[in-house]
């Protein structure tokens, strides 16, 4: 049967030599970065709103036109 701690040992080692290769952002980089996504997080939560409102509207004005 396989140790399956020596399976995590190798896992372990390997992912760390990854992270040892991976190019990480500047400060300056992941501040721009996070604007970025705190931007498109507003406009895209600002849109879903404005839709979400819109439709409600219409689906109200629907049902008021079938009440009669």
């Amino acid at each position: 049967m396989k140790n399956p701690f020596r399976s995590i040992r190798i896992f372990w080692g390997e992912t760390i030599l990854e992270l040892k290769k991976a190019t990480w952002p500047t400060l300056r980089e992941l501040r721009e970065s996070t604007v970025v996504v705190l931007v498109a997080v507003v406009l895209l939560g600002a849109f879903i709103g404005i839709a979400d409102f819109s439709l409600f509207q219409v689906v109200n004005l629907f049902t008021d036109w079938v009440r009669g």
